[in-house]
Order: structure tokens, then C-alpha cells, then sequence
């Protein structure tokens, strides 16, 4: 499968008229890789949405450095967070606009009024160390191995673990914390 899809990327980047072939043939990754962030499918179909959307109009910045299913990744973790973001925001003005009494943000989720979880920590996490949040979300949630954490953010490998590490205890306190 991974063969096949570089082949078609390598194909859709020489033209484009396979585009649609593409987009289909990532969506069940980009999928997967969302729902670990957003577990309502309403959030994550926005966020797939928007993944692909992303893949469609900047696939020229695609540096083969490498995998394009690594690349995707990247894409879809990073857009993700930028959806919860967006519904984080989005409950907060209709919050203020309906609800008088302000949500506890340790304890109340804005997705859905669930209770806090990864994202709210690697938000903390990101505020005070953004270099630890990307390899950390390429791995644990990505799947991605080390060796193409480096190799997609261009980082050693030493570097990568190390912050990988870090992040993680840094997320796990968070989420104890509560």
C-alpha cells in the first residue's frame, strides 16, 4: 500500500489529474489519524475535510525528504489540533453569548462537555515547549517511527527521542493532575 500510494502521489504531483484518485486513497489514513484527536465523528469529519483539503492545494510543497504518507501526517495531526482549536474557540463565544457561568477548563471539555483530555495537555504543553508537541504527536498518535519523525521535521534522531521523552512526562503530569 505505502508503494502504491507514493507512486500515486510522485504521479498526482507531475499532474494533477489524478487528484481525486489521491484524495480517496488517503482519506481512510487521514481518518484514523484524526479520530485519535477528535472522537466525535461531526469534529473529525471537519477536520478530514480540511486535511484533504490541504494535501490538494499545497502537495507542491511536498519536499520527498520523506514519505508522503508521512507528510499526510504531519497534515492531519496538525489540522486536528487546528479543528479542536477552532471548536475550543467557538464554545467559548457561544459560552459567553448563552451560558452566564463561566466552565471550569480543568474539569469540562468544549467538545461535546466531555472531560479534558490529550489535547487540553499538549495545548499546555505547546504554550511552554512547542518543539516537544509535533514529534510527540507523530508518534504516539501518528505512528510514525522515530527515524521518519527525523526525517520529516529534518531533526536527529537523539533530538527526537529526547523530546519525545520529555513530552511525554510532561503530558503525563498534566493528565494525573486532575
Amino acid at each position: 500500500m505505502n508503494e502504491e500510494l507514493e507512486s500515486l502521489a510522485a504521479r498526482v504531483i507531475a499532474d494533477r489529474s489524478e487528484m481525486p484518485e489521491l484524495l480517496q486513497a488517503i482519506r481512510p489514513m487521514v481518518q484514523r489519524r484524526v479520530a485519535k484527536f477528535l472522537p466525535y465523528r461531526e469534529d473529525a469529519e471537519e477536520a478530514v475535510q480540511d486535511t484533504l483539503f490541504q494535501v490538494s492545494s499545497k502537495l507542491d510543497t511536498f519536499k520527498g525528504t520523506g514519505t508522503f504518507a508521512g507528510w499526510v501526517t504531519i497534515i492531519a495531526t496538525n489540522q486536528a489540533r487546528q479543528t479542536y482549536r477552532s471548536l475550543k474557540r467557538r464554545s467559548v463565544e457561544q459560552t459567553a453569548e448563552y451560558l452566564p457561568e463561566s466552565v471550569d477548563p480543568r474539569t469540562t471539555s468544549v467538545i461535546a462537555g466531555s472531560r479534558l483530555d490529550l489535547l487540553e495537555a499538549l495545548e499546555q504543553l505547546e504554550a511552554k515547549h512547542p518543539q516537544l508537541v509535533q514529534p510527540l504527536v507523530l508518534r504516539d498518535l501518528g505512528a510514525l517511527s522515530y527515524a521518519e519523525i527525523a526525517d520529516e521535521l529534518d531533526v536527529p534522531l537523539g533530538t527526537i527521542k529526547a523530546r519525545i521523552h520529555q513530552a511525554r512526562k510532561a503530558v503525563a503530569e498534566r493528565l494525573t493532575v486532575r
